[in-house]
């Protein structure tokens, strides 16, 4: 009993002696596998990281805003983006204006200096308020959705947000913002109200007594309508006055307190009608912006992409006039010059009709009048000359090699049974003008002219309609007769016109121009007698009226052809977006009232005697050693028509990648066409205008002048392919034509020298040639051998990518059988630790009990001796009771006895209990 826990320790100290070198064991042959499996895992993260590095998002917190204003500045810089301080701020003011800008934003760094400027100017009077909208952590970029900056809010006490969208310039801003301090002009005297009045601008006069109230009803509705008309019309063209005398007012035909009246210039001005529209602002606001009158509109691009002048050139020909304009000055005598001629050009009202040449068109004897009806002419005739509603036709050319035409003026008459006060539809109907077309194609044929110098008038009735006719009058057009008259004796003549007994003209020294050419014209109107005013009533060609600071939009009056160099910012230019042309006037005259007078006179005649404007490319640098020649606006003339050259010209476009891809081609072609007789030349369209004849809607064009017959150009087949062989082919088949005059023998010599020459030149063209393309063989050649090598060396990279693959497979078998084993020893591992854990435990136990049976042990031999020691004692005490009485010393003997066995019992079965436990 007392050795067993020393064999059982024993036991559990061999047993985890062998574990643990069992273990050590395992993992020396382990740890080699683990090691690769690990470096390859690294090996691939680190080319997995290495790879996506760049695909990776990497965020920086947001810098702190700094001050975006100076700390000395009139403006509050919150630049934290203190959307509520703001507010706090607007309560205690009366005129606060909003800056709203980005730090990082190019315009809105280019706003501050002119923000600075007008605060510094008005900051007695406006309270200057800037804030960081793109501060992430600020309430203007929570609150506040802006999509683009600079945004500029004005405050007029509680209303408000006033959004300006002007230019960010420094006195278009104040201008706007003085507008806001005083939306109401006071108006005391008569003169005050004529100054008021004169003004282009559309202008609303409210009538309010003082007298009777200090506020009199409606004053503060017409007060924020004033207000609302600046929030819906940025530009502020509309003016407000306020009239506080009764006599004043009643120069307007204001009686009544609180009346408003809106005045226009060429109609009739209104009055505001209470009994129809509740006096809200938003109602005179709305009624003041619909029945306004806009003689002159200011135009003012913001710079981005936008389609405003896109929508104002739909409208139909307009006059843009670029004047230096200051918003702060108090006259501008220009603008009031070209107010006047603005407002007398549309003064219908007050108009004399000018008087044209076709005066007799109702004459019955006319052709198209037989004696039968004379009877129907009118006693009442509807005067043409009065009320014209006439279109030009111009009729197609009656041959193919003509270079005439015949236009026509077909005006429309509806005296035939109905007179026109009694039909119920407006004047110069399009449906009427319309039908006269139609009727007047029907019988085109009865105008065709070969050549003639008369204007032949004719009347028809119309084919839908009985009660109506049309009149034209024809004549033949000769291009080629403005070679052999001035356009100074012919511009601004009235030619002398009698009619004969058949409705022609006697035959006169006068012809008309062709209705492309713009060097003169036949005035049908006189011109230099025909007013202005009220001529937009008056023609079809009627012109919208534009204005722009040339401080500001000079760069769009230089891509009109303004000089670049001028001083003096005064350009105009009339833009016909429908017809694609533009005019310009000239630069050298001066920009006054009768120069835009006799502009707009010259556009709105029927032959206008402008000349189209050609853009020019100004950035054309021209170099001698280029083979081909580039070809501009300025040059085409000179290049094309007066070269002793055969000339191919290419139209080509920047955008045009076809276009490019011909370059090598016809660098090849000028060298090989020898360059005293051929000139191969380009042209870039949409950079350089030409006239309409040498225009072309598809890219690339090629065409083809010949020497001495430069009218009859040819070009180049879309069909055929853009090769050299064919543009060889085409060149030397058009250039071989015999001219239209029978060659004599010397000039087959000359020829044939020509075409010997020609010959001589092809064939060193052809040696050059050949020997280049001997020299490109020998290139294949060489680049034969190099493409074998390259598909050798292709193929053994290829079959190395086979091999690497097949052994990054069996490694990546290798690597998952690894790591299955390392799993499965990781587990064992796992577990063998559980059972040393346990060994340990069973271990300590049995140290416990050992030191414990030590004790028991040591106990149990003090008890022995002490037991050996009695036993002594009482055998000695047994011999000394044994010599007195041995007869009485049996029973003490064998209780003693029984005792000392009961003592042992006992202890035997403590030591067990101790064992036990």
């Amino acid at each position: 009993m007392a050795r067993r826990p020393e064999l059982l320790c024993g036991a559990a100290i061999v047993l985890g002696c062998a574990f643990l070198v069992a273990l050590k064991v395992t993992c020396r042959v382990l740890l080699p596998k683990v090691q690769v499996l690990k470096e390859d895992k690294a090996r691939e993260e680190i080319k997995r990281n290495h790879s996506s590095c760049r695909a990776k998002d990497v965020t920086m917190p947001a810098k702190l805003p700094v001050n975006f204003f100076s700390t000395r500045s009139a403006v509050i810089d919150l630049f934290r983006g203190q959307l509520d301080y703001a507010d706090q701020l607007r309560q205690d003011s009366e005129i606060v204006l909003y800056f709203f800008y980005a730090p990082w934003c190019g315009q809105s760094i280019a706003a501050r200096e002119e923000i600075e400027h007008v605060a510094s100017r008005l900051s007695d009077q406006v309270l200057f308020v800037a804030v960081n909208c793109w501060w992430n952590q600020g309430k203007c970029r929570k609150q506040k959705h802006f999509f683009y900056f600079p945004v500029i809010h004005l405050y007029h006490r509680s209303f408000g947000p006033i959004e300006y969208k002007g230019p960010m310039s420094a006195v278009y801003i104040e201008k706007f913002v003085r507008r806001v301090m005083t939306p109401l002009l006071y108006i005391s005297s008569r003169s005050k109200l004529l100054d008021f009045l004169s003004n282009y601008e559309p202008g609303v006069v409210g009538f309010f007594e003082f007298n009777a109230s200090p506020q009199p009803p409606g004053y503060l509705t017409f007060f924020t309508s004033a207000l609302h008309s600046l929030k819906k019309d940025y530009l502020g063209t509309m003016r407000f006055g306020v009239v506080t005398d009764k006599r004043v007012a009643q120069e307007i035909s204001l009686v009544h307190s609180g009346s408003v009246y809106l005045h226009r210039h060429a109609n009739t001005s209104l009055i505001y009608p209470k009994d129809i529209m509740n006096f809200t602002a938003e109602n005179i606001c709305k009624w003041a912006l619909e029945n306004r009158e806009m003689l002159i509109r200011w135009l003012r691009p913001h710079g981005g992409k936008s389609l405003l002048l896109n929508n104002e050139l739909k409208k139909g020909p307009a006059l843009l006039i670029f004047i230096p304009y200051n918003p702060l000055a108090e006259i501008h005598p220009l603008l009031d010059e070209i107010t006047k001629v603005a407002l007398e050009y549309h003064k219908c009202n007050k108009s004399q009709a000018a008087e044209p040449d076709l005066q007799h068109v109702g004459d019955s004897d006319s052709p198209a009048f037989d004696s039968s009806d004379a009877q129907l002419k009118l006693s009442e005739p509807f005067p043409i000359a009065k009320y014209p509603c006439c279109n030009t036709v111009v009729l197609p050319q009656w041959h193919s090699i003509s270079r005439t035409h015949n236009v026509c003026e077909l005006c429309v008459n509806q005296t035939l049974g109905v007179k026109p006060n009694k039909v119920h539809v407006p004047h110069c109907n399009f449906l009427e003008i319309e039908a006269a077309l139609d009727s007047f194609y029907l019988q085109e044929h009865t105008f065709f002219q070969v050549i003639s110098n008369t204007i032949e008038c004719s009347n028809f009735l119309s084919f839908y309609s009985p009660f109506s006719y049309y009149t034209a009058c024809c004549r033949t057009v000769n291009r080629h007769f403005l070679s052999l008259i001035s356009s100074e004796k012919t511009i601004f003549q009235t030619p002398k016109v009698a009619f004969s007994s058949h409705g022609k003209k006697d035959n006169t020294q006068f012809s008309i121009p062709h209705i492309e050419d713009r060097n003169c014209f036949i005035p049908d109107l006189n011109i230099s007698s025909t007013n202005i005013t009220g001529l937009s009533c008056r023609t079809n060609k009627t012109l919208n009226l534009y204005l722009l600071d040339s401080n500001l939009f000079w760069i769009y009056a230089e891509r009109l052809g303004a000089s670049r160099s001028t001083h003096f910012k005064e350009f105009a230019a009339i833009v016909d977006l429908k017809e694609e042309v533009h005019y310009v006037l000239d630069q050298n005259q001066s920009l006054v009232g009768p120069t835009l007078e006799n502009f707009i006179k010259n556009f709105s005649v029927l032959y206008s005697p402008l000349k189209r404007h050609l853009v020019d490319d100004p950035s054309v640098h021209f170099h001698e050693e280029h083979v081909v020649t580039e070809v501009t606006t300025n040059t085409f003339h000179e290049t094309v028509f007066l070269s002793a050259k055969n000339v191919l010209l290419l139209y080509y476009a920047q955008w045009c990648g076809f276009c490019a891809s011909l370059n090598h081609i016809f660098i090849q072609l000028a060298r090989l066409l020898p360059p005293d007789s051929f000139t191969v030349a380009r042209i870039d369209v949409t950079r350089n205008d030409l006239p309409w004849e040498f225009m072309t809607d598809r890219l690339p064009t090629i065409l083809f002048f010949p020497h001495q017959r430069k009218e009859q150009s040819v070009k180049f087949p879309e069909d055929f392919s853009v090769n050299l062989p064919n543009l060889l082919k085409f060149i030397l088949h058009h250039s071989s034509l015999s001219s239209a005059e029978p060659c004599t023998k010397e000039c087959l010599h000359k020829e044939s020298v020509l075409q010997q020459g020609h010959i001589s030149h092809l064939e060193r063209e052809i040696q050059k040639l050949r020997s280049e393309i001997s020299a490109l063989h020998q290139a294949h050649d060489q680049l034969e051998a190099q493409l074998s090598e390259a598909r050798r060396e292709e193929q053994r990279l290829q079959q190395q990518k086979h091999t690497l693959e097949k052994q990054h497979k069996t490694l990546q078998l290798h690597s998952e059988q690894l790591q299955a084993t390392y799993d499965q020893k990781n587990q064992e591992l796992l577990e063998m630790a559980e059972k040393l854990q346990e060994l340990a435990d069973a271990s300590e136990n049995l140290l416990k009990e050992n030191a414990l049976l030590r004790i028991l042990v040591a106990s149990r031999g003090g008890k022995l001796q002490s037991k050996d020691e009695i036993k002594e004692f009482l055998q000695s005490e047994q011999t000394v009771s044994e010599d007195n009485d041995i007869s009485l010393s049996t029973a003490p003997a064998a209780l003693q006895e029984k005792r000392i066995d009961n003592i042992d019992t006992i202890e035997t079965e403590h030591s067990s209990g101790n064992r036990t436990e």
